[in-house]
């Protein structure tokens, strides 16, 4: 495990801190001040991106009673692929008891011939909460740029208490399907998961889950609705007792700045993490 990333957070003296860092290239761990007791962790890279061939590997930590907010400094650009080469990112994270993960990165943008690989594997204790998110573009949209990359694999598995709970898997190569298709992306172009796991009886857990419910697009069940008219589409779903799912798809990122706003709007409030630590970001 010596080629692994390291990010270890822990309570000291009522403060969520940063205990262990250590960064391999490319990766590089930026720890900005938080005005509250949790923590902030954000993951860079030198090249602003990922080229072929690059493998990040980072081990995530959360000790007992310990808030952590993973972002990422920006876009993770995925670029061609020359020789055939995969970029590679893989995260295994750890959180103890009563404690919190939240990791909301930007969108991968997935620009022409790359390839990329992603696998993230989650332990909670049985009274620890996870809120993740996977995001990407289906290229540089703002040149025009859509699924011409060569090949997508997206990997999630969370487990609580040993149990798997939570096993998400994505693969799709453009050249093998219609991107187009109503089965598959439907001309949408950016990709938007939410994955809330927690215990069900957690005050955090249903509060979370609470403002994820207020995300359900009104109407979206009825006889008339119309998929195509639709600027940003929004799914939310109980997929257990103890994991909610969200799903969206839009034709662009400011289209689903208003979903994000909603769910920063209530990490922020003082019983999750009692600020927002992307408000002044953009």
């Amino acid at each position: 495990m010596n080629d692994w990333s390291t990010v270890e957070v822990a309570q000291v003296r009522g403060q969520s801190r940063l205990i262990t860092c250590h960064n391999l290239q490319p990766l590089k761990l930026l720890n900005p001040k938080s005005p509250t007791p949790a923590c902030h962790v954000v993951l860079s890279s030198y090249g602003g991106g990922m080229v072929a061939g690059d493998a990040i590997r980072l081990r995530v930590h959360v000790e007992e009673g310990a808030r952590l907010f993973v972002s990422t400094q920006a876009n993770t650009k995925i670029f061609k692929s020359t020789d055939g080469a995969v970029a590679e990112q893989h995260i295994t994270g750890r959180v103890a008891e009563n404690a919190l993960a939240v990791v909301f990165p930007d969108p991968v943008v997935l620009q022409a011939a790359c390839r990329y690989r992603q696998v993230q594997q989650w332990q909670l204790h049985p009274t620890a909460t996870l809120l993740l998110v996977d995001w990407f573009h289906s290229g540089r949209m703002d040149q025009g740029e859509q699924f011409a990359f060569t090949s997508l694999h997206s990997e999630l598995r969370v487990r609580r208490d040993e149990k798997l709970v939570l096993l998400d898997r994505l693969s799709f190569e453009p050249e093998q399907h219609i991107a187009a298709s109503p089965a598959n992306f439907a001309g949408y172009q950016t990709f938007f998961s939410l994955y809330l796991v927690g215990s069900p009886e957690s005050t955090l857990f249903q509060r979370l889950a609470a403002r994820l419910e207020q995300q359900k697009m009104p109407g979206s069940t009825g006889p008339h609705f119309q998929i195509s008219s639709q600027a940003c589409l929004v799914a939310v779903s109980r997929a257990k007792d103890d994991v909610y799912i969200l799903r969206a798809a839009a034709h662009s990122r400011e289209a689903l700045q208003p979903l994000c706003e909603q769910i920063l709007q209530e990490l922020a409030s003082e019983e999750v993490l009692g600020y927002n630590p992307l408000l002044r970001k953009y």
